[in-house]
């Protein structure tokens, strides 16, 4: 045997010492099988101890979840217990590829080992437990099996859970009560984060919106999420215990003003989403990862080709007032200037500028090569929110309809708002729209809504969703401008790295009213900030909070670095950054890089960083702060080490590109 075969040996046997003194004295009498990831760093372990399923994963040798739970609750018989593992397990190499242009890479290739565990009771298959398991990604879900000649069940309860070594501490979002907030619209995923907290808590005692961030120590991260959903199942939280044990939550009984219900039902046989772990040595692979859409595949075929791109509204800036036939015609001659693609005429449309007046705006829009999108009211029975149009989108024969006249008119896109909820129906809603969107060759943005779980693979003419405390809290509360940063320098670990993020921000007017006065709430922010989370947030469409009046009143660097910055990307990459504190990333759009960076920490970061996607003597446009945050750019060369000393100014930004 090699040296570096024995030391793998041995390395293995220790794994397999700590794994026995976890399970226990009863793990002898158990069936405990694994699966490795294609490099051989990250191990899962199952087992049905005691007749109780159950995984745990390692990462380079060290415990990352604890035996954490399998299993569920149906209709039809309780099968989180009284299970046993069955000895042959199905294995299978995955080696796909993959082009999305809407998410955070476009060219991906997809490696992973894939291993089928069955379960029995009763001597009768109940379920297959299917992991998928690449370098820094495990996803798993279950395939539930007809029992006779039971075709369909209601799954009451998931007993699936993760459980985190002592010590761990949470980057969480609390998920909150049903029909609360404005006209009673809750939950949305519009609360806020707690960074560097205890483990063991349960938010505000309804649990944690997904994404889920953990840092073991020193050891390295784990994110936890799901993909995969649509009208076949539920959305869900994660549940908070002691000791560091969370669980698969279903939504809440009160969603939908109580209507419909919290299990999901399932025709057999039949599958569950998929949940996914990312682990890291640090946040480089959960900045990267692009597991929610690795397991999922496309639904239905795209109508046509899509057009994504940059757009400005009114609406950040000026609110419910701003929607008039004036007002839009401005804008369209904004996004004209800065060279955008769009415009987002937001609530009330249908009232204060009406449908002859809206086509007369999609013709002026065309001319100038500009299109629109149209905001629409998501509801029915569920909530109070009395923006208009209401009633049209959760209505089939309406809905198609009014799809049509748009259709008719060159209408680009659609942003549907204030759905509140993860129930089954509601996830049928988010997919209806969707489908019938596509027929009519309608890109979608959802609003006040959940999280999208792979959505941009699954529904072709998804963009994005908001399902983040957004740019619209800026404008009304100081408290959020003072958190702005704060907030900045979670998303993209958190939120944002599982789906792109409809913010809708990079502000550069100083106080948010449409005379830019002082006002209001105020930006405490600089111009360099709002130009790097242009980059920093990933949306491939970005419709900016910027405003006609910044060709005036903006830097003209900030202006001229807005009029060309991309919104999709060909790669990013991890270079610095703490949840909570600072983040510095790189993006690439085409053979551009483009680095961005933010910092929310009250001293001055200083700090140097290599970036080996710029040649030395290269010359690059650095747009930095000083202490006072006045902003500017200037042209620097790379030396030969390929690095940069940099001071982000709390509250301030950086910016490097050609």
């Amino acid at each position: 045997m090699s040296v570096e075969k024995n030391l793998k040996s041995r390395n293995m046997m220790k794994f397999f010492i700590v794994m026995a003194m976890l399970l226990g004295s009863s793990v002898a009498s158990a069936e405990n099988k694994q699966i490795t990831s294609p490099d051989g760093k990250l191990v899962v372990t199952v087992s049905d101890m005691d007749g109780r399923p159950s995984y745990s994963v390692s990462y380079d040798n060290v415990l990352f979840l604890k035996p954490s739970p399998l299993g569920m609750i149906a209709n039809i018989g309780d099968f989180s217990s009284g299970m046993s593992l069955e000895k042959n397990v199905s294995t299978n190499k995955i080696d796909e590829t993959y082009e999305l242009a809407s998410i955070k890479k476009s060219k991906v290739r997809y490696v992973a080992n894939e291993a089928v565990f069955s379960f029995t009771q009763q001597g009768k298959t109940i379920y297959d437990v299917i992991f998928r398991i690449s370098n820094n990604d495990v996803a798993f879900k279950y395939k539930m099996y007809p029992q006779g000649e039971t075709l369909s069940c209601v799954i009451k309860k998931e007993a699936t859970g993760f459980a985190f070594p002592d010590g761990t501490t949470t980057f969480l979002c609390p998920q909150s009560k049903p029909m609360g907030g404005f006209a009673r619209t809750s939950p949305s995923y519009e609360t806020s984060y707690t960074a560097d907290d205890v483990a063991g808590k349960n938010g505000w005692g309804e649990g944690y919106t997904f994404p889920c961030l953990f840092r073991n120590g020193d050891n390295g991260w784990v994110l936890v999420s799901e993909t995969g959903v649509n009208g076949g199942y539920c959305a869900s939280r994660l549940l908070g215990h002691k000791e560091g044990v969370y669980t698969i939550g279903f939504p809440q009984e009160g969603e939908a003003n109580g209507n419909g219900t919290v299990s999901p039902g399932i025709a057999l046989p039949g599958e569950t989403p998929w949940r996914t772990i990312t682990v890291g040595k640090t946040l480089a692979p959960i900045v990267e990862t692009t597991v929610p859409f690795d397991v999922v595949k496309p639904l239905y075929p795209a109508k046509g080709e899509y057009t994504y791109g940059r757009g400005s509204w009114s609406w950040i800036i000026g609110m419910d007032g701003s929607t008039n036939y004036k007002e839009q015609l401005r804008y369209i001659d904004f996004s004209a200037a800065m060279g955008y693609q769009s415009v987002l005429v937001d609530a009330l449309w249908d009232k204060q500028i009406g449908r002859d007046k809206i086509e007369e705006l999609a013709k002026y829009g065309k001319d100038k090569g500009v299109a629109l999108y149209l905001w629409y009211n998501s509801n029915g029975y569920w909530n109070d929110a009395p923006q208009t149009p209401r009633g049209i989108m959760d209505n089939a024969i309406a809905r198609r309809k009014e799809m049509k006249w748009m259709q008719s008119i060159g209408i680009r896109g659609i942003k549907v708002d204030f759905f509140g909820g993860d129930k089954q129906m509601t996830m049928q809603l988010y997919e209806d729209i969707l489908s019938d969107a596509n027929e009519y060759g309608l890109l979608v943005i959802f609003h006040g809504c959940t999280l999208p779980r792979g959505w941009e693979r699954m529904y072709p003419n998804f963009a994005s969703s908001e399902a983040v405390l957004a740019s619209e809290n800026l404008h009304f509360s100081q408290g959020s401008c003072d958190n702005e940063a704060f907030n900045a320098t979670l998303h993209p670990f958190i939120r944002n790295t599982v789906g792109s993020m409809d913010f809708g921000g990079s502000a550069l007017n100083k106080y948010y009213n449409a005379d830019n006065a002082p006002r209001g709430s105020r930006r405490v922010t600089s111009d360099v900030y709002a130009l790097a989370t242009a980059v920093l947030f990933q949306s491939p469409v970005q419709h900016f909070a910027l405003a006609p009046n910044n060709l005036t009143d903006a830097p003209s660097w900030a202006i001229d670095f807005m009029k060309e910055v991309p919104t999709t990307w060909d790669e990013v990459r991890f270079i610095d950054g703490y949840p909570g504190k600072y983040v510095i990333l790189a993006r690439r759009h085409g053979d551009k890089w483009y680095i961005a960076g933010v910092n929310a920490q009250k001293e001055t970061l200083k700090l140097k960083v290599n970036l080996p996607m710029f040649s030395n003597g290269e010359k690059v446009r650095l747009f930095s702060d000083d202490k006072a945050l006045q902003g500017g750019v200037k042209q620097i060369e790379i030396g030969k080490k390929q690095e940069l000393q940099l001071a982000i100014p709390c509250n301030g930004g950086v910016l490097i590109t050609k």
